[in-house]
């Protein structure tokens, strides 16, 4: 070391540093090199006799000396004195913990935390007091936690953001009260939604971004936002939206579809966001060779090859392969084989763009169900959760089951959330299943007010309840009462009659018009049991008794029709009929995502007692695709009935009087005597639609159609002079619509010209209707 300085010292001196620096840079040195040469100290230990505590009013001071680990007698070091406060001030009940030694007795010193006395929100508007309460922790009669308190302004923040309110501030203020009592109140400063500007999409061609924004969750901000939720940013939406996007790629067969990307850029202003979507759509693949193969003794290929719908050169899509190992597995189960698996391999074919697939029926593991486990239903009852399995007890474990009885649960809008996991049960071979539900709000009341020119001043109340005292149950009623017309309806329905897949439901109504066309008053009324199930994947068959009661009344003595003049003059008349409606629906199990079929036919026959004999058939087919990489959308309607009656002749209050095709009014087409309205016998139209965007942004809500109708009503029992329009002749209607997301609903605006007409004919240029989707 001695060399080493007088080194140093020479090099300092050569470069001409003072001499006095180098004395003093000396001593330190020699100083520093003899306190490393001293001993080092021992550390201070403390030994006590007896423990103390003091400032404690709630809680013993036993507990608190057990909280510090110390007992009487004990050696203890500084350091393990200080570990003892750090131990009790963990327990997080005081708000300050001090330890004192006193000669031989440790004192532990403490204040507590104060008692909470109330919890309250002050300066929400958008979020209720009950709701917000909910999510916290700090409750009435606590002890007060800094650390819990921290949390739930954490939570609150959050329950903002996913309302929209990403700038929304929460700050805590403590109130002390008497008795080492405070008051929490969260202070809210709310802030503006920020709400998504602008929703765009990098690397789509199949599709445009137009398109793709009707299949994303997250909207972008419209007219009369305030009254629209979804326009707000919700980051979490944002995972959301990729799922389904990637739902929507793969069942049209883009199989390599991803979303690369997100991206959420918040304005210069602070008051929006712009958001990317960056995808790689890949290619569309469709179905190669469908081939079966079984490699379980006994199981013929065949069998399960003969049961699959889904042909080579159809888009490939995940579901059809989920509905064609469904149906094997149905199968299965019919010829008495369990435990079978059906294995998907599937085969690329990248030069011709499809898919094969095998596929292999192969022996699955024997595991059974042990149990069904629900929990979370407050209302609800535990069997209209289990009637959506096909599962039950002791059955084997069949996970795509499982998924499916998941989907149907959610599909019940009975739950805001409805968990379906399995896990092991009391054996490897057994398998619990947990379904873990959270209750929302099932039912409606609802008021309403509207004017038109036909009717003038009318008012509306409704009542409307999915899930009837936790049954499961659906029941209605609503009154709809206007200058002209009141109407009154109830209905009720059972979707599993006696547990089964049977709908039972019962519907009554009574209808009251006032001078019906200027014409006559009417009186109708029915009481209708019906009953319903399925007759295969895609159909379904209804079954009804109905019995009506229906009357014409005070046509007036200056009407010019005699025949509705002797019709009003036969009072009332009761109808007591059967019938049915079979109906085939290809929207949901269909080939194709972007086309289906629903046709619907039945016959009602009435002569069961009561006054009148007839038989009423009718038929209604609807057809509908997408074209255009799904821009455009064609639509035909076909619809015709028929009014037999078997003795007596009908009335203009059985004929058919609805407004059949567009551009005419209701009751304003078909046989006309002396210039008034007769209603007809029979009735046939065929509607024409097109819908395709007409450039406006999307944020307005507006899509336009143009339609072409054709269609009659004809045909009387009776006839006499100044009859006219009673044979069929079709009228021919072209016009074009506007067609409005609007915050009170979906509404479609016609405008209409006819092309041919008849006289009598009253032709309706415009009408605004609910837009209703197929």
């Amino acid at each position: 070391m001695a060399n080493f300085l007088r080194a140093g010292a020479g090099r300092l001196l050569q470069d001409g540093i003072a001499l006095k620096t180098i004395r003093s840079f000396t001593a330190f040195v020699l100083l520093f090199l003899t306190i490393l040469a001293v001993e080092p100290a021992h550390a201070q230990s403390f030994r006590f006799s007896s423990v103390t505590v003091e400032g404690n009013q709630r809680i013993e001071a036993g507990t608190i000396a057990s909280q510090a680990g110390i007992e009487a007698g004990q050696t203890l070091s500084a350091g393990e004195l200080n570990a003892a406060a750090q131990r009790v001030r963990a327990s997080g009940l005081f708000e300050t913990v001090e330890v004192e030694p006193r000669g031989n007795t440790l004192v532990i010193r403490v204040v507590e935390f104060p008692t909470i006395n109330a919890v309250a929100i002050e300066g929400n508007k958008r979020l209720k007091d009950d709701d917000l309460l909910g999510f916290i922790e700090t409750e009435p009669r606590q002890v007060f936690s800094p650390t819990r308190v921290e949390r739930d302004v954490v939570i609150l923040t959050e329950a903002y953001e996913q309302s929209g309110r990403v700038a929304a501030r929460i700050s805590p203020k403590i109130i002390r009260r008497s008795d080492n009592r405070v008051d929490v109140i969260f202070e809210v400063f709310e802030g503006r939604p920020i709400e998504v500007k602008r929703i765009g999409f990098v690397g789509n061609k199949a599709y445009s971004d137009r398109r793709l924004r009707r299949v994303i969750d997250s909207k972008q901000a419209g007219l009369l936002r305030a009254i629209i939720a979804r326009d707000t940013f919700v980051a979490d939406r944002l995972e959301f939206d990729k799922q389904v996007l990637s739902d929507f790629y793969l069942s049209r067969g883009y199989v390599d579809f991803r979303v690369t990307g997100t991206n959420a850029e918040l304005a210069r202003e602070r008051d929006g966001y712009f958001v990317t979507f960056n995808i790689q759509e890949g290619q569309q693949f469709r179905f190669g060779e469908i081939t079966t193969v079984s490699e379980m003794n006994g199981v013929d290929a065949e069998d399960y090859q003969s049961v699959l719908k889904i042909k080579p050169g159809v888009v490939y899509s995940p579901t059809l392969v989920e509905n064609s190992i469904a149906r094997m597995e149905r199968q299965a189960i019919r010829n008495g084989v369990d435990f079978m698996r059906v294995d998907p391999r599937i085969t690329r074919n990248d030069r011709e763009l499809t898919l094969d697939v095998e596929f292999v029926l192969v022996r699955g593991p024997r595991v059974f169900v042990e149990r069904i486990d629900i929990e979370g239903n407050t209302t609800t009852l535990d069997r209209v959760i289990r009637r959506q399995f096909d599962t039950v007890e002791g059955d084997p474990f069949n996970p795509r089951e499982i998924r499916q009885a998941a989907q149907r649960i959610r599909a019940l809008r009975y739950f805001s959330t409805a968990d379906v996991n399995a896990r092991e049960g009391s054996s490897p071979d057994q398998v619990v299943v947990d379904v873990d539900v959270e209750e929302t709000t099932t039912g409606s009341l609802s008021f309403g007010a509207n004017f038109s020119s036909d009717a003038g001043f009318g008012v509306s109340v409704g009542f409307s309840e999915r899930n009837f005292l936790g049954r499961g149950q659906r029941v209605s009623a609503n009154v709809i009462v206007n200058a002209e017309t009141a109407n009154y309806s109830l209905s009720f329905a059972e979707p599993a009659f006696l547990g089964r897949d049977v709908e039972f439901s019962v519907r009554t109504s009574l209808l009251e018009t006032s001078r019906n066309n200027s014409l006559f008053d009417t009186i109708t009324g029915d009481f209708r049991p019906a009953i319903g199930f399925p007759l295969g994947e895609s159909s379904r068959l209804n079954l009804f008794y109905n019995l009506g009661y229906s009357e014409m009344t005070d046509y007036p003595a200056t009407g010019l029709s005699p025949i509705l003049a002797a019709e009003s003059a036969q009072g009332g008349e009761i109808a007591s009929s059967i019938g049915f409606v079979y109906s085939y629906d290809t929207r949901r199990t269909g080939l194709n995502p972007n086309a289906g079929v629903l046709l619907e036919f039945g016959t009602e026959f009435a002569g069961l007692g009561g006054d009148q004999e007839f038989i009423r058939p009718s038929v209604r087919v609807i057809g509908q695709t997408r074209v255009f990489n799904e821009e455009i959308t064609l639509r035909a309607t076909l619809e015709a009935g028929a009014l037999e009656f078997l003795s007596g002749n009908t009335r203009a209050v059985d004929r058919y009087t609805q407004q059949v095709i567009r551009g005419f009014d209701a009751n304003g087409l078909g046989p006309v005597q002396n210039g008034e309205h007769l209603g007809g016998n029979y009735f046939a139209a065929a509607k024409f639609d097109a819908e395709f965007p007409i450039g406006l942004p999307d944020e307005f809500g507006i899509s336009g159609g143009v339609f072409y109708d054709v269609g009659s009503i004809w045909g009387l029992d009776t006839t006499g002079p100044g009859v006219a329009s009673e044979d069929f002749t079709l009228r021919h209607v072209v016009g074009f619509s506007l067609f409005w997301d609007s915050p009170f609903g979906p509404l479609r605006l016609n405008f209409s010209r006819a092309l041919e007409s008849e006289p009598g004919d009253v032709e309706r240029n415009f009408d605004i209707t609910v837009r209703t989707d197929f």
